[in-house]
């Protein structure tokens, strides 16, 4: 198989992991407590994964400078972004309480939300082909363990909002496909670039990774699981550090 159609498929299929837990929390009533703890390992996996395959990969291959400003520009340029969204009602779009609006103008708003959320990580599965050699399947892991919570709590919330079932699969189907697009693109476009350069992505998608965890992940986890939520995050990020050894 060609390493550009491997690398769209490797989006596609963590891409589809949030239509998956879209599905199940659709059609099961899921309690907010178990959701919260998917949430929890789900971040845990995404900071293990963002610690030791992306930022620990941008440092070996372009060193601290362009890691760390890579890192710096990705966080913001989230957070920028996840800014605009907030004030247009997509501030909790992956809460499974009753915290996202109903209304039909944030709409749109919680769609691009979602999507800048899912674009990094599936933009790294198709780096990976060009720096590590082959597909991550340390990194394929942890997005696609990451992707279920994050589709299942956010999905929990848009039907509490009373968003329609064409509205919601719509989300997360094109969601999955952008998410194949994505690592796709960043095959294609990033096919050789200097190693500075494939480092400050690697680092940029780390950054807006992290900031995504904390603003979106992690007060979903804590809400409802706060006594337990820091063992369940450890558990992931252990789950995740070990995909790394072994592989």
């Amino acid at each position: 198989m060609p390493e550009w159609l491997a690398a769209g498929g490797a989006g596609l299929l963590a891409g589809g992991a949030l239509l998956l837990g879209s599905a199940i929390a659709w059609l099961v009533a899921v309690p907010a407590r178990v959701v919260a703890v998917v949430m929890a390992f789900g971040s845990g996996v995404l900071i293990s994964a963002l610690a030791f395959e992306l930022v620990e990969e941008a440092m070996d291959q372009g060193g601290l400078a362009a890691t760390a400003l890579g890192f710096l520009v990705g966080a913001l340029v989230y957070v920028g972004l996840n800014l605009l969204l907030a004030r247009r009602g997509a501030r909790h779009r992956k809460r499974s309480g009753g915290q996202q609006p109903s209304d039909s103008d944030s709409g749109a708003a919680i769609a691009i939300g979602a999507l800048i959320d899912g674009i990094p990580e599936s933009m790294v599965l198709g780096l990976s082909f060009l720096t590590g050699g082959g597909l991550s399947v340390p990194m394929l892991a942890a997005v696609f363990i990451s992707n279920v919570p994050e589709g299942l709590s956010s999905t929990a919330g848009m039907k509490r909002a009373g968003r329609r079932p064409g509205y919601v699969f719509g989300v997360w189907g094109g969601i999955a496909v952008a998410s194949g697009l994505a690592a796709l693109a960043g095959y294609l476009l990033l096919d050789g670039a200097p190693a500075s350069v494939l480092a400050f992505v690697n680092a940029l998608a780390a950054g807006a990774i992290l900031a995504m965890i904390t603003d979106t992940m992690i007060p979903e986890a804590f809400e409802n699981a706060a006594v337990y939520s820091g063992l369940i995050a450890t558990l992931g990020f252990l789950a995740a550090f070990s995909l790394h050894s072994l592989g």
